[in-house]
């Protein structure tokens, strides 16, 4: 009977489990339609950021008709020094961060200084104890002046023989010889407690003249000494200390042209970062050394306008003049760019500067062009990129795309 109950397999029913077909099909078809429309987006998006192209801002150079030689160079300080101590000790305080101006003698840094304090209290004290000595010695030699003086009398007197007030002189040389070696023993303490007092004073760093700080080297807390020790885990200084007064240009001229500059000639120097500003200078000196890799002879020259735009290190271009120009004549500042960055926008003369990926409308004053270039008086900077040509449908903080091929 239970062969009867069994079921034959084509009259079972079939049992699907998972999705049915139509749902794949559909998920498919979904998928695609999304792609397309991300690339009909994408496409969209495209089309609508526009193709421009750029240019870049110049600094607008003034007229050197008089200058015989240009060359390159930096800005360097003939004073500059790394400060340190002069023993070796944990810092305790620092008392500067970069940039601060200080003045000569300013404390800049302290170092741990329980042990010399200490040893500076001993030798003050020995000090106070040779002085000591002095006094009960001088007492003592004046005591025996006092009784050489009694001897003396009784002596001629006859009241006393001639060894007693030979005695009572010996006294006195004694005393006498005692007191001068108690006067230099106070000498010796005093000496040692001036040094002392120097050690004591090296924990103490200040600031050798006046400047601004550049650079700090070391915090509270390491150990610092004006010698390298400790596998390089020892600072050996401080910070580094600038005399801005001392600022000047050193530049390397061609030797095939050094006979053309002299000393005291006049010079102009134009600092990268500030291309309008132009600095009346004049040569130090040229330096009898040349060097033979780059076949240049090095020249120093002298900033006679100095600022805070003034630092160190700063690359500097400088004309070398036959005469020293009138800067009162100089044409007035400004950049240049093409003139088919500049359009108008309503009433105003405007320019679009690239930012990243979209543009920022700039409102400009202009001056008289020169040439194909307009000349900008407020407004742009040397070294910014401006569109040219823009759109007249252009506005700020539209995303444009540069060509790569017309990009200049």
């Amino acid at each position: 009977m239970l062969k009867e109950l069994r079921i034959d397999g084509g009259q079972r029913e079939d049992v699907r489990t998972g999705l049915p077909a139509w749902a794949w099909i559909s998920a498919v078809v979904l998928l695609v339609l999304g792609l397309g429309a991300a690339g009909a987006w994408w496409w969209w998006r495209s089309a609508q950021v526009p193709e421009v192209q750029t240019g870049t801002v110049q600094a607008r150079t003034f007229a050197t008709g008089n200058a015989v030689l240009q060359a390159t160079g930096y800005v360097t300080a003939r004073r500059s020094a790394t400060v340190s101590t002069q023993i070796t000790g944990t810092l305790t305080e620092v008392l500067f961060e970069e940039g601060d101006r200080v003045t000569k003698g300013q404390v800049l840094a302290r170092l741990e200084d329980h042990a010399l304090r200490a040893a500076l209290d001993a030798a003050r004290a020995s000090v106070k104890s040779a002085q000591a000595n002095v006094g009960a010695v001088q007492a003592q030699w004046l005591q025996a002046q006092s009784d050489l003086r009694r001897q003396e009398e009784l002596a001629a007197s006859g009241m006393t023989t001639r060894q007693a007030a030979e005695q009572a002189r010996t006294a006195v040389n004694s005393y006498a010889a005692q007191l001068e070696a108690r006067r230099r023993e106070v000498e010796t303490a005093a000496a040692q407690a001036a040094q002392t007092q120097v050690n004591f004073d090296y924990t103490v760093v200040r600031a050798p003249f006046s400047g601004v700080i550049t650079a700090k080297a070391a915090q509270v807390g390491e150990i610092v000494s004006p010698l390298s020790a400790g596998g390089g885990f020892t600072r050996t200084g401080v910070g580094t200390i600038v005399d801005m007064e001392s600022l000047e240009v050193d530049v390397d001229v061609n030797e095939a042209y050094i006979g053309q500059v002299k000393a005291d000639m006049p010079a102009e120097a134009v600092l990268d970062a500030y291309p309008d500003w132009r600095i009346p200078s004049h040569v130090i000196a040229v330096v009898p050394a040349a060097d033979r890799g780059k076949a240049t002879v090095k020249v120093r020259v002298a900033l006679e306008q100095k600022d805070q735009r003034l630092v160190p290190d700063m690359g500097v271009r400088v004309s070398f003049l036959a005469a020293r120009t009138d800067t009162a004549s100089a044409p007035p500042p400004g950049v240049l760019v093409p003139r088919v960055a500049v359009v108008s926008r309503g009433e105003a003369s405007v320019a679009f500067v690239l930012n990243g990926q979209r543009v920022e409308q700039r409102r400009l004053r202009a001056g008289t062009p020169v040439g194909e270039q307009a000349v900008v008086l407020e407004g742009l900077k040397a070294g910014e990129t401006v569109v040219l040509s823009p759109p007249d449908t252009l506005k700020s903080g539209d995303e444009v795309r540069v060509t790569p091929a017309a990009a200049r």
